[in-house]
């Protein structure tokens, strides 16, 4: 048991380096990508009508998937099926449980955001933020809620699609042939 207990936290001790710091110019390209996609979000969201603590949930959830898709583009979590998918998904649970259970909200944030990451592995397009999503759909406000399933279309998969658009457009401008997106789409 001793031995155990001594492997459990020797496992927390970590077993590589750091990577080395990412080059001023694809620093710059991320940062550039993840100005656009987030400007372009605040217009869009501003059109939906939506309350403005919902506008900036939805910036704050997209601003974590502009870390990814714009900072790190190679990784799977950013690749455009787990992105998209995992938004699409995530908030497809998020509705389904918000609409189909009555419990305290506590319970449906905790159930919304720990099923979505078991549909998400099982459809393999774990994307982090995608929980954010989820989470959204069950604390937004009123106005959330009566988008019911539209809420998948507008605004998270129409956003999810033109933070898309701006990243296959950002991310291939490098003449870094390590900097390109995607990776692979399906």
């Amino acid at each position: 048991m001793r031995l155990q207990i001594k492997n459990y936290f020797y496992k927390m001790k970590g077993f590589e380096k750091s990577p080395k710091p990412k080059h001023l110019s694809e620093i710059l390209w991320s940062g550039l990508g993840a100005f656009l996609a987030l400007l372009s979000i605040s217009f869009f969201t501003k059109f939906l009508g939506t309350s403005t603590i919902d506008n900036f949930f939805l910036i704050g959830s997209f601003g974590a998937s502009a870390v990814l898709i714009y900072g790190a583009p190679q990784l799977d979590f950013s690749q455009p099926r787990n992105f998209i998918g995992g938004h699409v998904i995530s908030t497809l649970v998020g509705v389904l449980i918000y609409k189909y259970l009555s419990f305290d909200v506590m319970i449906l944030s905790a159930l919304a955001v720990s099923l979505s990451i078991v549909a998400m592995h099982l459809t393999q397009t774990m994307h982090p933020p995608g929980g954010a999503t989820a989470l959204i759909s069950i604390i937004g406000s009123s106005q959330i809620h009566e988008l019911g399933f539209y809420l998948i279309i507008s605004p998270i998969l129409s956003v999810s699609c033109l933070m898309l658009v701006i990243a296959l457009l950002i991310n291939n401008l490098s003449n870094n042939p390590k900097r390109h997106y995607p990776k692979y789409w399906i």
